[in-house]
């Protein structure tokens, strides 16, 4: 999925140009980072900082019950008018130079194959939209879902969750076995919402994923996680409770000493998407180099704890990585 996908909500860094109102997967919380990268905290104090905040930063970054009573419906994109109005909410989500919009014309024709084009619909407007592909891998069904998008003025208030569920339900008439997408690590909303909501599991790095998309949104790089998600109803999020123990003195991948560790941690900042272009492109840096090297020996991401100040990704070894 482009960008940062299934989630609620946006802001764009200080100075990022050409954007323009809208809610792209590249989801915001809504507190800046206290603290531009730099030196990692001592480890114990800083994981116990993130830990005390997290009941009300999960709170934060879900969001607030809609106010109002407006009924939102969730069918397939099908009148002109509604594929029309997708390809408009692209432009308005990631800008007028954004590069990779997808036509009405491919939005309606996937449907036949097996696509998902599908809306948020509150009478006949359209306030948020998912779309995917399905194709085969090893022989069996796998849907990529590339794009999520909800109005401003929805947000935080679950529609991108239940565009998933409604993707999700779709693709188990099909007989499609796991969906996958991309998020931005850094974007701590989107983080919460594809790990501990949804319950999806990182499966891997890629750096620069989607190159220069022309969009304002990306200006500090499409570095993103790919994530499964199995189409049947058994995705369940692993809950800070099932963590080892040893999470709260979790030594930072940053710190040279963490070398055979069972558990780290990564941190990023709470609201990047806040920060100016040249901080949130140091963090880009930063934690490029510590999941590409943690990823790459053998951890996993086992959770997503979110903070008031700073957020951390929690990352195990994964059995049997240990070393003899």
């Amino acid at each position: 999925m482009r960008s940062n996908q299934a989630t609620d909500g946006t802001a764009t860094p200080k100075s990022a140009t050409n954007a323009t109102p809208g809610t792209a997967t590249n989801a915001s919380p809504g507190t800046v980072a206290s603290a531009p990268p730099g030196t990692p905290a001592n480890a114990a104090s800083s994981i116990a900082n993130t830990a005390s905040g997290t009941a009300a930063a999960q709170a934060s970054l879900i969001g607030a019950a809609p106010a109002g009573s407006e009924e939102i419906e969730l069918r397939a994109l099908a009148k002109r008018a509604e594929l029309e109005a997708c390809v408009a909410l692209q432009r308005a989500t990631w800008g007028a130079t954004y590069d990779d919009c997808v036509p009405a014309s491919i939005l309606k024709v996937s449907q036949i194959v097996g696509g998902v084009s599908a809306g948020a619909f509150v009478g006949e407007r359209l306030v948020g939209f998912v779309y995917g592909l399905t194709g085969v891998r090893e022989g069996r069904l796998v849907h990529w879902s590339h794009m999520l998008a909800v109005l401003p003025e929805y947000r935080n208030h679950g529609v991108g969750r239940r565009l998933k569920e409604y993707q999700r339900a779709l693709l188990q008439d099909l007989g499609v076995e796991r969906m996958e997408w991309t998020f931005d690590p850094l974007v701590a909303r989107n983080a919460h919402l594809n790990l501990n909501r949804l319950g999806a599991r990182v499966e891997s790095y890629v750096p620069e994923m989607y190159g220069d998309t022309g969009s304002a949104l990306h200006a500090f790089g499409t570095d993103r996680f790919i994530v499964s998600w199995p189409v049947s109803d058994g995705a369940r999020p692993r809950g800070l409770a099932q963590l080892p123990e040893t999470w709260r003195l979790a030594p930072s991948a940053e710190d040279p000493s963490f070398a055979g560790s069972g558990v780290l941690r990564i941190e990023i900042p709470r609201d990047v998407e806040s920060m100016d272009v040249s901080d949130a492109r140091a963090w880009r840096a930063r934690t490029r180099e510590a999941f590409a090297r943690t990823l790459g020996d053998g951890y996993r991401v086992a959770a997503f704890v979110p903070g008031t100040a700073s957020c951390a990704y929690i990352l195990e070894r994964r059995e049997g990585e240990g070393e003899a």
